[in-house]
């Protein structure tokens, strides 16, 4: 039951863009109980060690599509910046 209901979260933090399932900065951030900056700056101090499609940032319009389809970042909506997604 428990393995359920986390398998259940992970997958609410998961959406579909491009052609890739992906994760939002902030969420993985939260899953790794890090602030999203911190693993931003680590990922682009590190960037050699990760294959090219391992992340991409959503335009303005992916940016909306997402705030619009999920609530809970709804915070995203009035950010002057785009968020980072990662690949599986």
């Amino acid at each position: 039951m428990k393995n359920t209901l986390i398998k259940a979260n992970y997958e609410s933090m998961i959406f579909e863009f491009r052609g890739y399932k992906i994760m939002v900065d902030a969420d993985l951030a939260a899953l790794y109980e890090t602030e999203t900056k911190a693993l931003k700056q680590q990922v682009k101090r590190n960037i050699d060690r990760f294959p090219e499609d391992f992340m991409f940032q959503l335009t303005k319009e992916e940016k909306n599509q997402l705030v619009t389809n999920c609530d809970r970042l709804a915070s995203l909506k009035h950010s002057s910046v785009n968020p980072l997604v990662f690949t599986e």
